[in-house]
């Protein structure tokens, strides 16, 4: 994050001839501590697919997703507003690759070209799809402090844990 762009890659994020991705058992593990955090049913068996499309900042012409069997299923947000318990449901977790940035802005000829990093093509992500429980603005903020908050809290405790293992 933050480097200069396009000095980041590698043969297989770029997808170049011969190149197999290998699965990142960290993003699986992690995938699956953010699953049990959102309360979802985490399955025994996900299926990675490559979903086929053109986009200027997908240099393989693919992105590895999953999608009709992912990683988790069937979860659940709450939180408090004004006194009331609102829930958001939780369609799945699933892992993915991220493609690379389209950068639109802050060269002299912006207005003419965009230009692309590859730095984070390829790397893990999890995508949390909900079911469209979020009627206005203010919910969708209040469910987005929640979530983070849930997110980060699987994130400090793991940092404790490898400091007292380390």
């Amino acid at each position: 994050f933050g480097a200069p762009a396009n000095s980041h890659v590698c043969p297989v994020c770029l997808g170049l001839p011969g190149a197999l991705p290998v699965l990142n058992g960290r993003a699986v593990e992690y995938g699956v501590r953010a699953a049990l955090a959102l309360e979802c049913t985490v399955h025994e068996t996900s299926i990675f697919a490559r979903k086929n499309y053109f986009y200027p900042d997908l240099p393989k012409g693919y992105q590895i997703s999953q999608y009709e069997e992912p990683l988790a299923t069937d979860g659940l947000v709450e939180y408090t507003a004004d006194g009331t318990t609102h829930r958001v449901r939780i369609t799945r977790v699933h892992l993915e690759e991220d493609a690379g940035k389209s950068i639109h802005d802050g060269f002299s000829d912006s207005d003419r070209n965009t230009y692309l990093d590859f730095n984070r093509s390829g790397v893990p992500l999890i995508e949390i799809v909900t079911e469209p429980d979020l009627r206005v603005p203010a919910a969708a903020a209040l469910f987005f402090q929640r979530l983070r908050s849930t997110l980060m809290a699987i994130g400090v405790n793991d940092a404790r844990s490898r400091r007292r293992r380390g």
